[in-house]
This record gives structure tokens, C-alpha cells and sequence, in this order.
């Protein structure tokens, strides 16, 4: 391996996310706007060119790869590029594969993902009404989803659901979705709605549900634990003694998790941003089609990672969104 990323912070860089599309057969309102603009297809990485610039970030020490969107599973012959990198968990040099979606298309490809060496996905999932889905997704069916999760399950992968807290929407239903994950043995994390995105009336200060008034009420009902477990991204975890469950939160608002910062995202053009919450990225689609080897990409990767910022601005204390992306989420892949 050669010498392994690390940033001016002395952060390792072993997590690599990559969006190998902008498109989603769901338009959720707090990821993207309800009639997007996608980018011509032209533009986009192949999938043999994220092919090799995965396994350049491999080689250079990424340890974690996960795949993301826009939906990850809607591009078109998806299926080849996990069986590719497949060779890197059968080598050791990457220790987890894995996966975020909406679920959509799990029924078909749950099996496959589960073949490919992918353990464990991330669901995202908010709400379990019905018309509260509809309202949330504008055009993903519930039905659709939750027979998805079902595939998954059948096909032996965990599955951590991910729920984005918003006020006014699903605070009702926190103990509904933290029983049902009980029941299935799903692991359940809450995310803070972040300022990212111009989306029109979608009003983020309405919006957001601090996780510690979440966690508050969590403890009205149950003891709670923390745990130091880690699954090298940002939650933190907590275990309700009376269940045994692990419920996660991500907090980039409440509780800035920057400090161990240990990732960076990959845009499906191949843009690098070394921060979610910054705007600052690199080029790395010039230098991966430069030339046939992947000496000017190795140097370009190295000198994005020595401008990893220390943390993000993201601020919601002054009763106004400081610090937020034009960038809509689905753009980095979450």
C-alpha cells in the first residue's frame, strides 16, 4: 500500500463515500427539489472509471467504501461495478463494502448486493404512514419499500434505517419506528436535518428536531447507555437497556462531530469534497482521464486530503441557518 491519507489535522482518511449518480426515483423534500435538472450522462464517471478511482482510494488506505446516490441502485448496470470491487474484500484491503438507499429497488437486487460481499445497508426511512411517506418521498410507495427491507432480511443483510427528525412531521412516531425496528432487529439512527439545498418553501428552521430533545424523551421511557462503539461515521450510539437495542444520532447541529472526521464524498462527476458542509472540492475527473496511469490522480487525491478543513460551519443557535450549502444533498450522496 502506499503512503496512507492523512490530513492536516492528523485525521486518518480511511472512509470513502461515493455518489455513482445524481438521479432518485424519490424526490424527498429535504434532498431535492420536486423537478431537478440531472446531469447529462455524459458527465458522469463510467462505471469503469469509478472502478479505478475506488481502487486508487483502496490503495491508498480507504478501508470503507460506501455507495450512494442520488439512489445508488436506479444506475444503470450497478451490479458490475459491486461485483468488481469485490476483489478488494477477498484481498483484505477493504474491510466493508456497503450501501445507502431508499429501498425501492432492494427486492432486486438484495440477493446480488448480499453476493457481492455487502453486509449491511443503511435504509433511509422517516416515516411508517402511508400518506406521510407519499407526502415526504412526493413519488416513493411505502409498500414498495417495506417489501424491499423484507428482501434485504431475507437475503441476510442488517439493515440500520436511517430517519431524518423533522419537527411537525415524525415526532409522533418515535416510538412507533423505534419498536418496529425492535421487532425486525434493526439498528435505527436519527439524522438533523441539515442546511443543504435551495428547495423553494422548504423552510429548515421549521424543519429541524434537535436529537437532544429526541433523546430526552427516548430517556422518558427507557434507560439509556452509551456506547463507545464506532461504525466509522458520525453517530454516536446508545443501547435502551430495556429492549437491547442500539438507536444512533447524528448531530451535526447539536453535538459537532467533526473532531473525528474520518471521510470524504465523491460526487458521481467525480468531484472530491473534503467536507460535506464546505464548498471547497477537487477536480479528480481531469487527472483520472489524463492519463492511463494513476500517478497524476494519486497526487491529486493527496493534495485535496491536505485541504480537508477542520470542521463545517453548519449552525441553526442564532434562529437563522448559518453556514448553508447551495449544494443539494443528493448531489454529494448524503
Amino acid at each position: 500500500m502506499s503512503t496512507p491519507l492523512i490530513d492536516p489535522f492528523a485525521r486518518p482518511i480511511n472512509y470513502l463515500r461515493v455518489s455513482v449518480t445524481d438521479r432518485c426515483d424519490f424526490r424527498c423534500v429535504y434532498c431535492m427539489a420536486e423537478n431537478m435538472t440531472f446531469l447529462p450522462k455524459k458527465e458522469l464517471l463510467s462505471l469503469e472509471e469509478l472502478d479505478r478511482m475506488c481502487s486508487t482510494f483502496v490503495r491508498l488506505g480507504v478501508e470503507k467504501l460506501r455507495i450512494t446516490g442520488g439512489e445508488p441502485l436506479v444506475r444503470r448496470d450497478i451490479m458490475s461495478f459491486f461485483a468488481k470491487m469485490t476483489r478488494h474484500l477477498e484481498s483484505g484491503a477493504l474491510r466493508e463494502l456497503t450501501v445507502t438507499t431508499n429501498g425501492s429497488q432492494l427486492r432486486r437486487f438484495a440477493r446480488q448486493l448480499a453476493d457481492c460481499g455487502v453486509r449491511r445497508i443503511n435504509v433511509s426511512l422517516d416515516t411508517l404512514d402511508e400518506k406521510k411517506f407519499a407526502d415526504i418521498t412526493r413519488w416513493g410507495r411505502l409498500a414498495q419499500v417495506l417489501d424491499g427491507i423484507d428482501a434485504a432480511q431475507e437475503a441476510g443483510l442488517r439493515i440500520k434505517i436511517n430517519t431524518v427528525a423533522l419537527k411537525g412531521f415524525n415526532e409522533d412516531e418515535l416510538f412507533t419506528l423505534q419498536e418496529w425496528c425492535a421487532e425486525r432487529g434493526m439498528d435505527l439512527t436519527f439524522i438533523e436535518v441539515m442546511p443543504m439545498g435551495d428547495l423553494g418553501n422548504e423552510d429548515r428552521l421549521d424543519q429541524y428536531w434537535s436529537l437532544k430533545d429526541l433523546r430526552g424523551r427516548l430517556a422518558e421511557r427507557f434507560t439509556l447507555h452509551d456506547l463507545a462503539e464506532r461504525t466509522g461515521g458520525p453517530a454516536r450510539y446508545v443501547q435502551l437497556e430495556e429492549t437491547g437495542q442500539k438507536i444512533g444520532f447524528i448531530t451535526p447541529l447539536t453535538h459537532n462531530f467533526c473532531e473525528s472526521c474520518n471521510r470524504v464524498r465523491l460526487t458521481c462527476t467525480g468531484e472530491l469534497y473534503m467536507c460535506l458542509g464546505q464548498e471547497d472540492m477537487a477536480d479528480l475527473r481531469a487527472p483520472l482521464r489524463a492519463s492511463e496511469g494513476d500517478g497524476q490522480l494519486e497526487e491529486a487525491i493527496r493534495a485535496a486530503i491536505a485541504r480537508k478543513p477542520k470542521g463545517h460551519d453548519f449552525d441553526y443557535s442564532r434562529q437563522k441557518v448559518d453556514g448553508q450549502m447551495t449544494r443539494h444533498m443528493s448531489h454529494t450522496g448524503g
